[in-house]
């Protein structure tokens, strides 16, 4: 399995790098990526591959130990509750996918205590932050999440490195996409984190993102 819609080299060595980054680590992670391919929009599938790009990059780069396994396929399934199939008319878009991604463990043979931690990882990356202490694979994709939607922190990554995921795993208007959804959640669960998010400016943040520029 492959990221869709490959760009040319932009700088080749970094796009290598990426590459190497975003390969599956396992064979469940190669499911989990099977998964979002079927499922998911481009746009929404090459978000989950970014968010992984991000986490693992800054985990290396900060010395956070992590299970690369778990964070991909948290990556991978984060915001499989925004495809329509999966959406949750009552409960939370993460709250809904982190049960989906319980399921998707069970299949893959996971311990019942590594499906709760897929499970956890998925809902806390909606939270406004997750202690690296508690939830290192948490703490890893809320903010990659964080700078993919909304542009977050930026400098925590080079920009030759930002330059070289997404010429890898292009954007094709994740943001407007994203944003859509994301209201959409907003509107139908008015106590949810998506209504939080959607209070607190996201819209305007999704579309000032310099990942976008």
């Amino acid at each position: 399995m492959t990221p869709e819609n490959l760009s040319p080299a932009l700088d080749r060595e970094v796009q290598g790098d990426v590459r190497a980054l975003i390969t599956p680590p396992t064979p469940a992670a190669v499911l989990s990526l099977e998964v979002v391919t079927a499922m998911c929009s481009p746009a929404l599938l090459n978000h989950s591959i970014r968010s992984y790009a991000f986490g693992a990059a800054l985990g290396r780069k900060e010395g956070v130990e992590f299970d690369p396994e778990l964070l991909f396929v948290a990556a991978m399934l984060h915001d499989i509750a925004l495809v329509p199939a999966f959406d949750s008319e009552t409960v939370p878009f993460e709250e809904a996918g982190g049960r989906v991604a319980w399921v998707f463990g069970a299949g893959a043979g996971w311990s019942p205590a590594r499906r709760e931690r897929v499970s956890e990882v998925i809902v806390r990356h909606m939270w406004t932050e997750v202690d690296v202490a508690l939830d290192a694979e948490g703490h890893l994709l809320e903010r990659a999440t964080s700078l993919d939607v909304s542009g977050t922190a930026p400098g925590d990554w080079t920009n030759e490195f930002r330059a070289g995921v997404v010429s890898v795993v292009p954007r094709l208007g994740f943001a407007a996409e994203f944003t859509r959804c994301i209201v959409d959640q907003a509107e139908r669960k008015p106590t949810s984190n998506a209504a939080r998010t959607v209070r607190s400016g996201l819209p305007a943040r999704a579309a000032a993102n310099s990942l976008d520029m």
